[in-house]
């Protein structure tokens, strides 16, 4: 027995194909942005975790020792430790944080040797989080001092 493909058949299946081709790419275009924002409300609430660890971390070394870390190494030096492990920022590639200190630099501008009491993210983003009532990433601050406000720069470099 011999099958013969008619001629108004022919291509049913290429176009079946293509169709669903297009249908499920139509579904990833909606899909993606979902995606994207599930994965930076992801990193949000793990930068907010671990600003946070690090800003008890801080309060208790100041407690303890009756100052505030020089580096965020010193956190890991004392005994017991308070904090489980240095926390790198996970809203950029490098993972470096943006401190605050507890005194505001010289005239020079030389940080180095002021003692931290805190930290910030140095993403520029915006977040799908509301964190302090702040949407801009870098505007979360992360203190030893609940609801620290920073002073504002004074202008002089």
């Amino acid at each position: 027995m011999r099958f013969t493909v008619l001629s108004k058949e022919r291509g049913f299946t290429m176009a079946l194909a293509l169709a669903m081709v297009t249908v499920m790419g139509i579904f990833l275009m909606v899909a993606l942005p979902i995606l994207a924002t599930d994965v930076q409300r992801e990193k949000e609430m793990n930068l907010i975790f671990r600003g946070e660890a690090i800003a008890n971390a801080l309060r208790l070394y100041n407690l303890r020792m009756g100052k505030y870390p020089t580096q965020l190494e010193e956190l890991m030096k004392i005994k017991p430790r308070v904090i489980r492990q240095l926390y790198t920022d996970p809203m950029t590639e490098e993972g470096t944080w943006e401190y605050i200190y507890a005194v505001q630099p010289g005239v020079s501008g030389s940080t180095e040797g002021l003692p931290i009491m805190g930290v910030r993210s140095r993403s520029e983003r915006n977040s799908v989080v509301v964190y302090q009532k702040k949407s801009l990433i870098h505007d979360w601050t992360f203190t030893a001092i609940p609801n620290y406000i920073e002073p504002l720069d004074s202008g002089i470099k």
